[in-house]
């Protein structure tokens, strides 16, 4: 069975880098494309027919009900994944309405990104979502974890990290592997993608 050819839609481009590498990691599915605003997803939609269509809805030359319009008027068997930032339902019955497939939050784990992808391309989950509440993953976290996340957020290094809190090197290297785990990601830049969405206020215990 041939890969999931998906465009991943994001204007902050470390969030977008993040979503491609989880889903270029992930099984059967391949990033073709990548796009940070609307006229450029339309065009790239246009030029390389995706199966999936990933978007986030905030986006600074329109929204991503634009792309999303633009997608299901030309382009029909191209199905459409909305990332979901916040915890948004007008957003999400406005995406529903313009024809979107399902939705998955940015805060969702990569395992669960990558299924939402392959559900929406079989045509399973229509109209559904899911959706890891903020509050669910800071709740996993530990007091100590919720800096180092916030910390990592800002491109603090292992070090510098370590030196301010006041903690040996490697145990900050032994949390970040905690952390990875609890929020079931892979790679530190997943972790710096997920705390650039999220107000520096809700790491701090």
């Amino acid at each position: 069975m041939p890969d999931v050819r998906v465009l991943v839609l994001d204007d902050h481009e470390v969030v977008r880098r993040g979503i491609c590498d989880v889903l270029d990691r992930a099984d059967g599915i391949e990033v073709v494309a990548e796009a940070a605003n609307v006229a450029q997803a339309i065009r790239r939609v246009d030029a390389v027919r995706p199966d999936v269509l990933l978007t986030d809805l905030r986006l600074p030359d329109g929204t991503g009900l634009d792309v999303v319009e633009h997608v299901r008027t030309n382009h029909p068997l191209v199905h459409i994944v909305v990332l979901t930032s916040y915890d948004d339902d007008s957003a999400r019955e406005a995406a529903r309405a313009a024809g979107a497939d399902a939705f998955v939050a940015k805060t969702a784990s990569s395992a669960q990104i990558a299924q939402t992808v392959r559900d929406a391309a079989s045509g399973r989950e229509h109209g559904q979502h899911i959706d890891v509440h903020e509050d669910d993953v800071i709740a996993a976290l530990t007091p100590t974890e919720r800096k180092i996340v916030h910390a990592v957020g800002e491109g603090r290094s292992n070090k510098e990290i370590a030196d301010s809190l006041g903690i040996a090197e490697k145990t900050v290297k032994n949390h970040v592997t905690s952390i990875l785990a609890k929020m079931g990601l892979q790679r530190r830049t997943q972790v710096v993608a997920w705390a650039t969405q999220r107000s520096a206020r809700s790491f701090r215990g």
